[in-house]
């Protein structure tokens, strides 16, 4: 006897929103840029369309800092384009405190309307990390105010001017203070939030291995006549699936598939303990024991664990001479498939485990060639999810002669895309020889 090992996939973690972040970060001076640009640009325009309510005192120095922000926004460009330009993104709004203070000579110095322009480059330059970044903000300030003095050297500068300098040096570096610890304490939160994330990540990864490891690598150790593939597609990292087998005293093999009502590690965790119950019940001949005993020993009193997140089971036993007994708990998504052709489903009336009690096994013959085929109901969203999808699905497994296609077409289709639910087939073949 040949077997092929079963297909057994885990989905990598998604750096979708990682990259995404990146990218994000590339463009945003690009994004703030735009704004003061078009504010500065914005405000010699209308000065120019509108000399009855601004007043324009010269058109050069008003022109050139809207060039200048423009050039700027050039830069910020080239920035989100250029990792190593990207480390000179300050020089944007310092450069921008001059474009400010030229737009403001140009439209009347102490009359000019735009001095609270320079609140972008102030928060800009503030929600930064390190202290330093509240004083810069207050030089720019200096710069925007006093350049009267560099543009026209020896004009006189009025008290007011004095004074509107002291005020705005007050009030922006006050607003800077405020950003730049506010910016603190979000990194700081920042930085907890992606350790605590790096840890939560690690202690899923290590879920996800000790899952994988429970599940069985081949049918290696099972009688001869039966052939066995599977295969577990979890929706997340840590899926609520799973399915197992195993040699029994007698000669034969016991098999289980499960599905636990809901995803996630939480899933997981009772996943793996309703597996390593049912399979400690292996000395027992009547697969029914096994759902009594897992029942029985998930309980914890008032309160179940498997109440909240019940679980829907199918086990079997399939002996030497080719009996199946096998037990159903609220799963109904387990066929047979005749080598003779055609196929029929296994139906019972059993609650699924933490819902029901007082599980009875049934005994269905098979013939050699014939095959047991069990699937969660993630399968089934692989066939439209629907009431149709059941005929859809039984009519894919009888277009199907060998178990191990059977299941790595299953594992392909689960593969194409997003799946909202885990998707797990285990397939058992009895008195047939795989093909060479």
């Amino acid at each position: 006897m040949t077997q092929a090992p079963p297909r057994r996939t885990v989905r990598a973690t998604d750096t979708g929103p990682i990259v995404l972040s990146g990218l994000r970060a590339a463009w945003e001076p690009l994004a703030k840029q735009a704004l003061v640009a078009a504010l500065i640009v914005g405000a010699a325009a209308a000065s120019t369309l509108l000399p009855v309510w601004l007043t324009v005192t010269d058109a050069t120095a008003m022109w050139t800092g809207a060039g200048l922000a423009v050039v700027l926004l050039g830069l910020a460009a080239l920035m989100a384009r250029s990792t190593r330009l990207a480390r000179a993104e300050i020089v944007i709004p310092l450069l921008d405190f001059v474009a400010v203070g030229l737009l403001r000579f140009g439209t009347g110095e102490t009359r000019s309307v735009f001095l609270a322009i320079l609140v972008l480059p102030v928060v800009w330059i503030a929600a930064g990390h390190g202290r330093w970044r509240v004083l810069v903000p207050v030089l720019g300030v200096f710069v925007t105010i006093l350049l009267p003095l560099a543009l026209a050297p020896g004009r006189a500068f009025p008290g007011s001017e004095v004074v509107r300098l002291v005020i705005a040096a007050v009030v922006y570096s006050a607003a800077a203070a405020v950003v730049n610890e506010l910016s603190r304490r979000s990194l700081a939160q920042l930085t907890v939030a992606q350790r605590s994330r790096r840890v939560a990540e690690a202690e899923v990864t290590q879920a996800a291995i000790v899952q994988r490891s429970l599940q069985p690598v081949d049918g290696n150790g099972l009688p001869s006549a039966i052939r066995v593939a599977g295969t577990c597609v979890p929706a997340r990292t840590v899926g609520g699936d799973f399915y197992d087998w195993y040699p029994t005293p007698d000669g034969g093999m016991g098999f289980t598939l499960g599905d636990v009502m809901g995803k996630g590690v939480g899933a997981g965790m009772i996943a793996a303990a309703v597996r390593a119950v049912i399979r400690s019940s292996l000395e027992e001949p009547d697969p029914a024991l096994a759902f009594r005993w897992t029942s029985a020993g998930l309980s914890t009193g008032s309160v179940d664990m498997v109440s909240a997140q019940f679980t829907t089971c199918f086990h079997g036993r399939i002996s030497v001479d080719g009996t199946l007994r096998w037990v159903d708990a609220g799963h109904g998504l387990t066929l047979v498939r005749r080598a003779a052709g055609g196929s029929e489903f296994l139906r019972s009336g059993h609650l699924p485990l933490g819902v029901g009690s007082g599980w009875t096994s049934v005994e269905t013959d098979l013939q050699p060639g014939d095959s047991v085929v069990s699937v969660s109901d993630g399968v089934l969203d692989l066939f439209g999810g629907d009431l149709a999808s059941l005929d859809r699905w039984q009519a894919f497994v009888d277009a199907r002669d060998d178990i191990d296609g059977l299941v790595a077409d299953v594992a392909a289709l689960a593969e194409r895309g997003d799946r909202a639910d885990d998707v797990t087939i285990i397939a058992v073949t009895w008195g047939g020889s795989h093909p060479a």
